[in-house]
């Protein structure tokens, strides 16, 4: 009798493999298998009781009469069966919180690059030249979180640490936060004035699609930088281009884009005061571990706790 069944995802380029094993030494008393192909999911999901992975096929819900917890290996659930895990009395737990330590350390990554000029280091290293230039300093400037769920607490964090004085914007401001000031999202475009560093980190919405654009562009100095780590729709794309091209603001780096995979002669590529990853900012090593620690206490809640 099967108890978790892991269905054959991968996420960021994990081996599944590697998660069912981190399950198995985490709960050795359970039977843990990897689904590999549909017919695996099909046997399996007839009899267990928990399955884990990035979706799951409604059909396969419906007609299992044991499946009692589903947990998603993806912070978002939206692209679940919803409907169809509801009826079939389904709990769904997602890995929210997974990211919030490895996309904190890339947008610090960022912003110490930017900050201390390190592009210009490294382009003088390829050339072999020993010039001197200037660097900035992080400390006391102010930097604007935009989202402050588990992945915006933990950059609010790094920031904190760092000595920088810190504003988060959220829905409910009156819940406050770790952050020094908190907002409503009304408060965007005061709060981007007051910014060095605009820092994007919430989901994508009705009320955040294009949140950020030629307004905010310019409200926000023309030293300042755009961090995008939520989703490209955030950013009004032709607004950012031009606000880069003009030197409205002095640099932005991105690990999402609008459209995305950004195209190869898409003029973001072209500024030298862009920079850009192919949104891999999710990826840690730590992945599989702490989507185990959620799976191990939604565990507890079912049958087999």
């Amino acid at each position: 009798m099967t108890d978790v069944v892991v269905l054959h995802h991968k996420i960021h380029g994990l081996d599944p493999n590697d998660y069912a094993e981190t399950i198995r030494q985490s709960r050795p008393d359970l039977d843990v298998v990897v689904a590999r192909t549909p017919e695996e999911e099909r046997t399996y999901l007839a009899e267990a009781t928990v399955a884990t992975g990035y979706q799951i096929d409604s059909d396969l819900v419906t007609a299992s009469e044991t499946l009692e917890l589903f947990a998603c290996t993806f912070a978002g659930i939206g692209h679940l069966p919803l409907e169809a895990l509801e009826a079939a009395d389904v709990t769904v737990t997602n890995a929210s919180g997974v990211h919030g330590p490895n996309v904190a350390e890339q947008v610090l990554g960022y912003v110490l690059s930017d900050v201390r000029n390190l592009r210009r280091a490294w382009e003088q290293n390829e050339r072999g030249e020993w010039n001197h230039f200037q660097g900035g300093e992080l400390r006391g400037s102010t930097a604007t979180v935009v989202g402050m769920g588990p992945i915006g607490k933990e950059i609010i964090a790094r920031f904190n640490d760092f000595g920088v004085e810190t504003i988060g914007v959220r829905y409910t401001p009156e819940k406050g936060g770790n952050a020094d000031d908190v907002v409503g999202f009304e408060g965007t475009l005061d709060a981007a004035a007051r910014s060095d560093y605009l820092v994007l980190a919430c989901p994508l919405t009705e009320t955040t699609e294009g949140l950020v654009d030629e307004q905010v562009f310019g409200a926000l100095s023309t030293d300042a930088m755009l961090v995008n780590i939520a989703r490209g729709q955030v950013v009004d794309t032709d607004a950012l281009v031009s606000a880069l091209r003009g030197n409205d603001i002095r640099s932005a780096a991105l690990d999402v884009t609008d459209p995305e995979p950004l195209p190869v002669d898409h003029p973001l590529w072209s500024l030298s005061n862009c920079l850009i990853t192919p949104h891999n900012a999710g990826h840690t090593p730590e992945y599989w571990s702490r989507c185990t620690g959620i799976l191990d206490d939604a565990i507890d809640e079912t049958s087999l706790g």
